[in-house]
């Protein structure tokens, strides 16, 4: 055990009692970066009137996809966000999408209205 304190390991690292040691027998779950289809194609300028582009990065919902999810840099996410508002203000992309499938829509009806109640005979 003097080797492994000589090392700058502590004797609880050592015998495995230690929770914060370094332990590089376990595999890091660490998944691999997904890299941008901005990236991929070489794109450095997003344009907001390329709508076939800006759709790749929102969902069927018309909400922004997250750089999380796209794998966008800080810099390639605030220029798809500035070009996704654009094209919003010059209508090329809806706001909001209304349509959604048939399924869901036979759900929607909650509120049914009772028929009014007879007016009473004297």
């Amino acid at each position: 055990m003097s080797e492994d304190l000589k090392n700058g390991i502590s004797a609880e690292a050592a015998l495995g009692l230690d929770k914060d040691a370094d332990v590089s027998s376990k595999p890091k779950n660490r998944r691999k970066k997904k890299v941008s289809y901005l990236t991929i194609n070489k794109i450095h300028v997003v344009d907001y009137k390329d709508v076939a582009l800006l759709k790749k990065f929102i969902n069927e919902r018309g909400k922004m996809v997250s750089s999380r999810q796209t794998g966008n840099s800080a810099s390639q996410q605030r220029q798809v966000a500035q070009a996704i508002k654009r094209a919003r203000e010059m209508a090329l992309i809806p706001f909001v999408v209304t349509e959604m499938n048939t399924e869901r829509r036979e759900y929607t009806k909650r509120h049914t209205e009772a028929p009014a109640p007879a007016p009473a005979a004297e």
